[in-house]
């Protein structure tokens, strides 16, 4: 199962917090996390993740070697255009806070039908705004698991 973190590469102490503790249990749920690869939301997700023992990855927007969080770099030289792989990519996704990147982000995944959940993000249609990031990482990894190729779901 593939989780997708995405959020502001210059985040509030409290999004931070909140989004290494999603990356954190992410880890726990044995999910692969993905996301830009970046600083803020992204580096605070991959952070927790690997104090887990998690694996990261993530889908960078250049040729550069993103945050030092990250088990594999997927350096695309794509920009922003990365987005639509992250979330391709992603069985759900999570938004923790976030600004026009994330709301890009949020779009592309609501247009191919990925489920979005929400701590402090965009209140859209489409969107299930959480009230804690334990709540975001239950009910994305609910739906990844229904998601999933019957063959990749975690069987526990």
């Amino acid at each position: 199962m593939q989780i997708a973190v995405v959020g502001a590469s210059d985040c509030t102490p409290e999004e931070y917090a909140a989004a290494r503790e999603v990356g954190s249990l992410i880890a726990v749920n044995l999910g692969t996390l993905i996301c830009g690869g970046m600083g803020g939301v992204m580096e605070a997700a991959c952070k927790g993740a690997k104090e887990q023992g998690g694996l990261t990855v993530g889908i960078l927007p250049d040729l550069g070697d993103g945050n030092p969080y990250l088990d594999v770099r997927v350096r695309s030289g794509m920009g922003y255009s990365r987005n639509v792989v992250l979330v391709q990519s992603a069985d759900a996704v999570i938004a923790v806070g976030g600004k026009y990147g994330t709301l890009s982000e949020i779009a592309i995944a609501l247009k191919l039908k990925k489920p979005v959940f929400g701590y402090r993000t965009w209140d859209i249609d489409g969107v299930f705004n959480c009230a804690t990031p334990e709540e975001t990482v239950v009910m994305a990894v609910r739906a990844a698991r229904l998601c999933s190729p019957p063959e990749n779901r975690d069987k526990r």
